[in-house]
């Protein structure tokens, strides 16, 4: 319960960048990060060599919870990276794709 002028906010309170699961997946999976404030955002796939494969997004985005999907198919079995770039954030992890 809430008392009277406590305010509660739904808001993350750092940029985030949570692991794909599943992890091993076939072929989609689900990319989630948390934005602490509006800022240019870019998440970029790329393979074991380091070229991009795909970018899923680019845009500049409000704070909050978000969700970005890969669709795998057409692309081969192998360990993948995928890097969020927010502002000055950045972080990066790994994923493998197994058909």
């Amino acid at each position: 319960m809430l008392g009277i002028g406590a305010q509660t906010s739904d808001l993350p309170v750092a940029f985030n960048l949570s692991q794909n699961r599943p992890n091993t997946f076939n072929p989609i999976t689900p990319m989630s990060y948390s934005l602490s404030k509006a800022s240019p955002v870019r998440l970029v796939v790329y393979n074991l060599m380091g070229q991009r494969v795909i970018t899923l997004v680019e845009k500049y985005q409000q704070p909050g919870y978000h969700t970005a999907t890969w669709d795998g198919r057409g692309f081969s079995s192998g360990i993948y990276s995928y890097r969020l770039t927010a502002g000055e954030y950045a972080e990066v992890k790994r994923m493998t794709l197994l058909k």
